[in-house]
């Protein structure tokens, strides 16, 4: 089970965020040739974008995903009519997106406004939801294979593409914004065929409105809980667009979430792993099993964030082969540690939408990504950017641990995921963490020899109990 969720985590998530990982490989190469207003521009507009990306599928993923379970011998069905909804719906959601991109676009970037605008707005129009179905399928019948294909083949073309734009052509920030396009462009073709071919599901536009409105009744509540991983991840950067930060603060700004971004996918891939293995426990009724699992995510999380951050200087030296952009490393130490709150979070959240109590959802997510953007309006125009870092982390936090203090997943939890001990863990590591990645290059030699078996310790000793909760079934 464990070799499984660690594979299933390796490629699960992936394909939708390939360019993103895949961009770190070329980082020393590319940033020669960049600036912080390609920085800036590159992350305004896609913060824009994602603004309102959580409306592209109006959260009807979780329906797909319940369907499976609950209704096995008609859920593609289910799928097909809502494939066709979306299929519908995807059209004014483009015309909105790219409304958006007019009127927010950096002045800097307003010579190429439209044809930034059609190269986020064809790939939905054309392909819709496409690539959220088919990974939704495999990801929950547990077939990695389909999609470790595409993330081999789509990775490596997309670091030849960005190469090839900014360091040959020097198109700077449209040579993310073009090798993104033909990316996503080619990794929905590939979806779309088996979809609706191999696998037979293809949209019903005659969708049936009884079922859709029973559908949008389960899911537009998720609706808030989901918008708040773009308030939560990309905000910020609108936030700093509004109160007129100079657009270089900003790229600095963003190439501090660099190393926060690779996490925040990892984070998403984690969760397409261990869902489906969540989901049987609780249809069997492991709730042992299903805690257990959650605090082996989160000491491999603490593990990695932490030896991350305390070199993340030297990493960002590496890299960034850019002075005007590497000298971030503190706020990168503060973003990267930040996402220690993924697998507490997937502790709660996973059981509240196992049994879809979707209404509550909001209470966490969206209260998260709404104080993250007050915060940010408070103490961004007072400070500076820099604020924004730690305005992240607290609110990133809170969303990661609220949930276990909520009535309804009270009601249903019959084990004690110790949240305050986490959450005390994860404020001391990154305290800590802070202040070593100022030492010396031999100070983090000795505390990597030091933490690392000791991670491994608690690693083994959860797994131990894993163990032990399954010969007790």
């Amino acid at each position: 089970m464990l070799r499984k969720l660690a594979t299933h985590t390796a490629i699960y998530g992936l394909a939708p965020h390939i360019s993103k990982i895949a961009s770190i490989f070329v980082l020393p190469i590319v940033t020669q040739f960049l600036t912080p207003v390609d920085y800036g521009v590159y992350g305004v507009i896609t913060a824009t974008v994602g603004s309102i990306s959580v409306l592209s599928s109006l959260g009807l993923r979780v329906v797909l995903v319940n369907s499976f379970y609950k209704s096995p011998h008609r859920y593609k069905w289910v799928w097909r009519q809502i494939y066709g909804f979306l299929s519908i719906w995807v059209i004014p959601y483009a015309v909105l997106s790219g409304t958006l991109v007019y009127f927010i676009i950096p002045e800097e970037a307003k010579h190429h406004v439209w044809e930034i605008i059609a190269i986020n707005v064809l790939p939905l129009v054309f392909f819709g939801q496409t690539s959220t179905l088919a990974t939704t399928y495999y990801q929950i019948n547990k077939k990695p294979f389909p999609i470790a294909i595409r993330t081999a083949l789509f990775g490596t073309l997309t670091v030849l593409l960005n190469l090839y734009m900014i360091a040959v052509l020097k198109m700077g920030y449209m040579g993310w914004f073009w090798s993104t396009f033909i990316v996503n462009a080619l990794n929905n073709i590939s979806y779309w065929i088996p979809l609706n071919y191999s696998l037979g599901i293809r949209p019903i536009f005659k969708f049936k409105w009884r079922l859709m409105k029973n559908s949008l009744r389960i899911s537009l509540p998720t609706v808030p809980h989901y918008y708040s991983t773009y308030l939560l991840n990309a905000s910020d950067k609108m936030v700093m667009e509004f109160l007129k930060v100079p657009t270089e603060n900003i790229g600095k700004y963003n190439v501090a979430y660099t190393f926060g971004n690779y996490f925040n996918n990892l984070g998403v891939a984690a969760g397409f792993a261990v869902g489906p293995i969540l989901n049987e426990c609780y249809k069997r009724g492991e709730e042992l099993k299903a805690r257990n699992l959650i605090f082996i995510l989160q000491v491999v999380f603490f593990a990695m964030t932490f030896l991350i951050s305390i070199w993340m200087r030297e990493l960002l030296s590496f890299f960034i082969q850019n002075d005007a952009l590497n000298q971030v490393y503190n706020l990168s130490v503060i973003i990267v540690m930040g996402y220690n709150y993924r697998p507490m979070y997937f502790g709660s959240n996973a059981k509240l939408l196992y049994t879809e109590k979707t209404k509550v959802l909001w209470r966490v997510s969206f209260i998260a990504g709404a104080t993250n953007v007050l915060l940010n309006i408070i103490f961004v125009s007072w400070i500076g950017y820099e604020a924004a870092a730690f305005t992240t982390f607290a609110s990133l936090m809170y969303m990661g641990y609220a949930g276990f203090f909520l009535n309804d997943f009270r009601s249903d939890n019959r084990v004690n995921y110790y949240p305050m001990l986490w959450l005390a863990a994860t404020v001391i590591l990154t305290a800590i963490a802070y202040v070593i990645v100022y030492t010396s290059v031999w100070n983090k030699v000795i505390i990597t020899a030091i933490v690392s078996p000791i991670f491994g310790y608690l690693l083994l000793r959860i797994r131990k109990m894993l163990h032990e909760s399954k010969r007790n079934r």
